[in-house]
């Protein structure tokens, strides 16, 4: 009969005394074991400097786990519905649909409505589900509500923004707001959590806490929020991590955020970037422009500045 050695049996870093029962754990490190609370203090001075290190390698471990997370490049916005190109990541670029819970492009948005027999009909009508257009701000606000209800993400922080503007009828409430937009941020809809992290960053209904905007800057890039990407940008280009900086700016310059664009442009002209990475940010830009144009958007942007989408 062969020995199973990836059993590890806890040793008592005290005494050496080993078995199951030697469970209680250096509380600071997590790693080194003792049989009692005894034993631990005993050896309290001896595990010092070893403690130290552990808590060093786990911080460290835990760093390096975070940024790879952190720095992966989140995958597109998805396909519009109607024409199936990837939609801009510029909001005036795309439309939310309240009756179906769809977002479509500006440019469909904008493009005439046929019906099945290729006819053109009332373009008064959804794009996508061909439900008329609501005729009252009533009809418009119930629609939104039953999308709400249904837990639509798009539909939450919709109304969130609502509150926190006091539009649409609703007092100001930011404590209201924030409520949706960690409704919505659960749900998966990223800008949700850039809108705490402004919250955070500015004191809007709630204390000033640099480190919280930080973190949901962060959850929001992690979903693909350029703009909370962006700001994270901004945050370590003002404490001279240009390294750390270019690489969240090249991160929403793949996503189409065009004003990291120009803050790479200004890192290389500064000395804090090198040409072939503003080279690199350039065609990566280049690359999501090719994805996402289309005559139809370009007709759209070139009739109103409400369709523009890059």
């Amino acid at each position: 009969m062969s020995l199973n050695t990836d059993v590890v049996v806890p040793v008592c870093a005290n005494c050496g005394k080993e078995g199951d029962n030697v469970n209680n754990i250096c509380n600071k490190c997590k790693v080194t074991t003792y049989c009692n609370a005894v034993c631990k203090k005993v050896h309290k001075k001896k595990h010092k400097k070893d403690c130290e290190e552990h808590v060093r390698l786990a911080a460290e471990r835990a760093a390096k786990l975070h940024d790879e997370k952190l720095f992966k490049q989140p995958p597109p916005l998805e396909d519009c519905p109607i024409c199936f190109l990837r939609l801009p990541s510029l909001q005036v670029g795309r439309r939310y649909q309240s009756c179906c819970g769809k977002t479509i492009c500006s440019g469909c948005s904008y493009a005439p409505v046929y019906d099945n027999q290729g006819n053109e009909v009332d373009d008064e009508k959804c794009a996508f589900c061909r439900i008329p257009k609501p005729a009252t701000n009533e009809e418009a606000e119930g629609r939104s509500k039953k999308r709400v209800e249904v837990e639509d993400p798009l539909a939450i922080h919709r109304l969130g923004c609502d509150y926190r503007n006091g539009e649409s009828g609703l007092p100001q409430d930011y404590t209201k707001a924030i409520e949706l937009f960690h409704r919505a941020g659960a749900l998966g809809y990223a800008e949700a959590y850039t809108n705490i992290g402004f919250a955070y960053h500015y004191g809007e209904g709630v204390e000033a806490d640099k480190r919280k905007a930080i973190y949901y800057y962060e959850l929001a890039a992690v979903m693909g929020s350029t703009i909370s990407r962006h700001n994270l940008g901004i945050e370590e280009e003002n404490s001279s991590n240009y390294d750390r900086a270019l690489k969240h700016y090249m991160i929403a310059v793949r996503g189409g955020y065009s004003n990291s664009l120009k803050e790479i442009q200004d890192l290389y002209s500064n000395g804090h970037a090198a040409k072939e990475d503003y080279m690199k940010a350039l065609q990566s830009y280049q690359a999501y422009l090719c994805e996402i144009k289309s005559s139809q958007r370009d007709e759209a942007a070139a009739f109103d500045e409400r369709y523009r989408y890059y």
